[in-house]
């Protein structure tokens, strides 16, 4: 346990480091919040079914922040580490190969965190942002929609060469489903062929799902985000187990 947590700072330091990284997760959707949140403002809105554009807008853009995270900064570290060498060398210390992951799983997760409450704090002082939720429930779903990404960004990391590589493909992926996914735009107002087809990204099914949870809804009512999620998760596991290499 030591050996995880002196490896895990070891990783936040290494992280603080990468500027792109720290502005996406941190920033960026702080930048988002306070353009937007101030052309339409948080007044209630049947369009919303009672809440405002601010309300739905944050679970969405904590689900951009989690496809942050998975798809971007979790697969370039890995792959990058692994470019030069790094990996190698940590498989051949005392340390367990499950514990060099899972301080990247921490580290991700410590600033997918942290970035989802620098949004909330803002939103709250700035625009009053209203939650109907239960705390505990946006909680699990939350994990549950990062865990899917970090496995995804395994699955990445596998599969692509270079850390290059890794950056062009993930950006490629992740520029089209934030925008079509209701991530940034509100699904409402999206054409209903674009909806329809928007159920097959992944965020998709995380913006849904937080979303729903944040207004007060139940789990009932998403079974089939939650079930998809899980479904990812399960898989992207599986791939990156067979695919994951150290050199």
């Amino acid at each position: 346990m030591r050996g995880l947590w002196q490896l895990t700072w070891v990783e936040i330091k290494l992280y603080s480091r990468e500027a792109i990284a720290a502005f996406f997760t941190l920033a960026f959707p702080l930048l988002m919040l306070f353009i937007f949140g101030g052309l339409q403002g948080n007044q209630p809105r049947e369009f919303f079914h009672g809440y405002g554009a601010v309300d739905v807008s944050v679970p969405a853009y904590t689900g951009m922040i989690i496809a942050t995270s998975g798809l971007l900064s979790l697969s370039i570290a890995l792959a990058s580490e692994r470019e030069k060498g790094v990996l190698r060398r940590l498989r051949v210390t005392p340390l367990r190969p499950q514990t060099i992951l899972a301080a990247h799983v921490l580290v991700m997760f410590m600033m997918t965190t942290l970035g989802m409450m620098l949004l909330v704090l803002a939103a709250r002082s700035v625009f009053g942002l209203r939650f109907g939720g239960n705390a505990l429930s946006v909680a699990v779903g939350f994990v549950l929609s990062c865990l899917s990404f970090f496995a995804l960004g395994f699955v990445f990391a596998g599969l692509m060469p270079t850390a290059r590589t890794a950056q062009i493909v993930g950006m490629v992926l992740f520029y089209p489903m934030i925008f079509l996914s209701g991530a940034t735009i509100p699904l409402e107002v999206l054409p209903p062929t674009v909806r329809q087809y928007a159920g097959l990204l992944p965020l998709t099914h995380v913006v849904k799902l937080l979303r729903g949870l944040w207004m007060g809804e139940s789990w009932g009512a998403h079974l089939r985000e939650a079930g998809i999620l899980a479904g990812i998760l399960i898989l992207g596991v599986v791939v990156s187990a067979r695919s994951f290499r150290w050199e």
